[in-house]
């Protein structure tokens, strides 16, 4: 890769996340998850110690573990963003020199309102700084406090949940009792026993017959 090139999408990437701090630490967060799924299900298909009928098994559920992980990461991180986001833009959360200089406007009685939206107001440049890195602020630590949770707390207790109910079907698979059916009935696979009724005990010729 060339310098204009690396230039260019050092650029893109300032553009798109310069003034949203909170969205990039979600982006980042993602693919962070991504690349460590892919690592460990990379680990388990080049191990040649663990045999194949295993990494049948193991490989399909670090997907779904993986899967489980993105999505929970993202989906939690993304709400907590916005909830401090819309926090920031609505004024319930605000800079005390910002507050001063609405309150100066005669805008004291809208902060907080849920129709209220700051970053729609001409501020002055001092103000308008003040709450742009305030509210950057507030979204970094809405994304920080949302991945502290679906680390620690969320993504676990979901991924346990899928997996228990995983590890329930799969033993009631192995507990169904099967048995091999004749191929001459055009089954050539296991299925379920069926029940046969006994033929009816009668005597004949001195001996019982079933």
């Amino acid at each position: 890769m060339n310098n204009k090139a690396a230039l260019s999408i050092f650029d893109k990437l300032y553009t798109k996340y310069s003034g949203n701090m909170g969205k990039m630490l979600v982006h980042t967060g993602v693919i962070g998850w991504i690349l460590s799924s892919a690592a460990q299900i990379a680990a388990i298909i080049v191990n040649d110690k663990i045999p194949k009928e295993q990494k049948m098994f193991l490989i399909p559920q670090e997907a779904a573990d993986a899967c489980v992980n993105i999505l929970s990461f993202y989906a939690v991180t993304r709400s907590f963003c916005a909830i401090a986001k819309r926090l920031g833009k609505t004024g319930r959360w605000i800079h005390p020199i910002v507050k001063d200089f609405l309150s100066k406007k005669n805008l004291a009685k809208k902060i907080g309102t849920t129709g209220f939206d700051i970053s729609k107001l001409k501020l002055p440049d001092n103000i308008k700084s003040t709450y742009n890195w305030f509210s950057q602020g507030l979204e970094v630590g809405g994304t920080t406090l949302g991945a502290i949770l679906s680390c620690n707390l969320i993504t676990p207790l979901i991924r346990n949940l899928y997996a228990s109910k995983r590890q329930k079907n799969n033993i009631a698979k192995m507990n169904t009792p099967t048995v091999q059916c004749n191929p001459l009935y055009g089954d050539k696979v296991n299925c379920p026993i069926r029940k046969t009724l006994a033929r009816p005990i009668t005597p004949s010729n001195g001996q019982l017959k079933v």
